[in-house]
């Protein structure tokens, strides 16, 4: 666990913990493998219920998570970290084939920092990071 003191003297180019939230198989696996080039822990979970239990056990400092999944989508996966106190400050980037408008915008009103296009490449998925991932940035 990381103390106030870490994330103080925490550098841009320190190691994240990442959790990338899809139910595509091959969404997780393609994301698990870009970030693991980049140098980050990665976190999977196929759903928006497996991916609260990962925020409350490991902290992730940025997430990924993909709209449309079944059982809770990612608008409400995104809400219900943002509205834990322990967990608002954790950056969130939804993840979807559909980059309209409404999508981005319905985002922006739960809590999510950024949207980012299905499919994403290698550069605009660690340019995310960079620019969203703070270490600690979950942890308190």
């Amino acid at each position: 666990m990381h103390t106030a003191a870490d994330s103080l003297s925490a550098s841009a180019s320190e190691p994240l913990r990442v959790l990338v939230i899809d139910d595509s198989n091959t969404i997780r696996r393609s994301a698990e493998l870009f970030l693991k080039q980049g140098g980050h822990e990665v976190l999977l979970a196929e759903d928006g219920f497996d991916a609260l239990s990962k925020v409350l056990d490991y902290e992730p400092h940025l997430i990924f998570c993909d709209i449309l999944m079944p059982r809770l989508d990612g608008y409400q996966t995104c809400a219900i970290i943002k509205r834990h106190a322990r967990f608002s400050a954790i950056p969130v980037v939804m993840l979807s084939s559909r980059d309209g408008i409404f999508d981005k915008a319905r985002g922006r009103m739960v809590g999510s920092q950024e949207h980012l296009s299905k499919p994403f490449t290698k550069e605009q998925l660690l340019t995310t990071v960079r620019h969203f991932g703070t270490p600690c940035a979950g942890a308190h």
